[in-house]
């Protein structure tokens, strides 16, 4: 694949993980504690924005850590077939996964997540008085989500190694700041005065839009990634 080909591919990766809403229920669980507890709205954004960093961080660590083990898996430079094709299948079944049961069947917006994890997530969103502590948090977020995620950020990572270094880097920037974008939003939604309850009520009425919307660009991505990629090489190799 050429290079623009490549970044489109590492694009829509990003904003599939973009969609998903387990870090963006946590910021603005966040949020809320924080504007209950009557802080300043300095103090709100320095907590948002704190949680959102330490998500852009763990999200920069967990692509360049699944593109070096993926670069040393193979002998040659570059993913052999197979490994497309065994991450085209991942992205499939993570895509048919969130059409079935990414919100939970009740009210409101729960995720799929294990319920002792998103209570712990809770609590520690309560708990959270200062910039370090969000920041640890929008860590421990991404790593509650990292079912959903890892296929964009597989697909991601082989996309990348075929790519020069110079556009690796670039590549990964990329990812990181456009599946930040939905926290970005949010947070200066709320920096800008728009109601939390708002926010949420929006989430609610539209989650189930959300969760086929997620599932359906996952199985675009895999789709796009399985034609371009796997058969055109099976196919110009016959």
């Amino acid at each position: 694949m050429d290079i623009p080909s490549s970044l489109a591919i590492v694009v829509l990766a990003a904003f599939i993980h973009a969609s998903f809403q387990l870090s963006v229920s946590v910021l603005t669980l966040l949020s809320g504690h924080a504007i209950g507890a009557k802080r300043s709205q300095a103090k709100v954004l320095r907590l948002s924005w704190g949680f959102i960093t330490g998500v852009g961080v763990m999200t920069l660590l967990l692509l360049s850590f699944i593109s070096l083990l993926l670069l040393h898996s193979f002998e040659q430079s570059a993913a052999p077939l197979v490994a497309w094709a065994i991450a085209c299948g991942l992205v499939f079944g993570i895509g048919f996964a969130v059409w079935l049961f990414y919100f939970r069947k009740e009210k409101g917006t729960k995720l799929w997540i294990p319920r002792p994890f998103a209570e712990h997530l809770t609590n520690r969103s309560k708990a959270t008085k200062h910039s370090a502590e969000a920041f640890s948090l929008g860590l421990t977020s991404v790593i509650g989500e990292l079912l959903f995620i890892i296929p964009s950020m597989v697909i991601s990572a082989l996309v990348l190694l075929e790519l020069p270094s110079a556009w690796q880097l670039i590549g990964i920037a990329v990812y990181v700041i456009i599946s930040l974008s939905g926290l970005m939003v949010v947070s200066s939604l709320i920096g800008s005065g728009h109601s939390i309850s708002k926010i949420q009520k929006w989430r609610e009425d539209n989650k189930g839009f959300l969760q086929f919307s997620a599932g359906s660009a996952l199985l675009a991505l895999g789709f796009f990634v399985y034609i371009s990629k796997v058969v055109a090489e099976v196919s110009g190799a016959i």
